[in-house]
């Protein structure tokens, strides 16, 4: 699927609207509007959430931690990794993710670079 991509400085909130989401540059060497593409690493994820106050109706605090990203670029690769793509601003394509990995929605993409379009 085709999209947009992401750089490390992209705005993204949590399925709350409340929780910042915030991308950890896994490379430094390729730039979109001078800040690094976000790009998907095997293993951890990249994108960490701070800041979600979601509790459940029991009381149990269950804020969102991470997001698992589900939409990386099928042939564009910065430094052998795929790419985040993005379809455009607005929910994404993501997971966010409880400390638990309980899934909590999509994350809401803000704003981020409009220039490169990629598949």
């Amino acid at each position: 699927m085709p999209g947009y991509l992401l750089h490390a400085n992209a705005v993204m909130t949590c399925q709350h609207a409340v929780g910042q989401a915030k991308i950890a540059p896994v490379q430094t060497r390729v730039l979109v509007m001078g800040q690094p593409v976000a790009t998907i690493p095997p293993g951890a994820p990249t994108i960490v959430v701070a800041g979600c106050p979601f509790t459940l109706p029991n009381g149990k605090p269950q804020p969102c931690v991470t997001v698992r990203w589900t939409m990386p670029s099928a042939r564009v690769t910065v430094m052998g990794l795929p790419a985040m793509l993005t379809p455009a601003p607005g929910p994404a394509p993501g997971i966010c993710q409880s400390a638990e990995q309980i899934p909590q929605g999509a994350p809401i993409v803000g704003a981020m670079q409009a220039r490169v379009f990629a598949t």
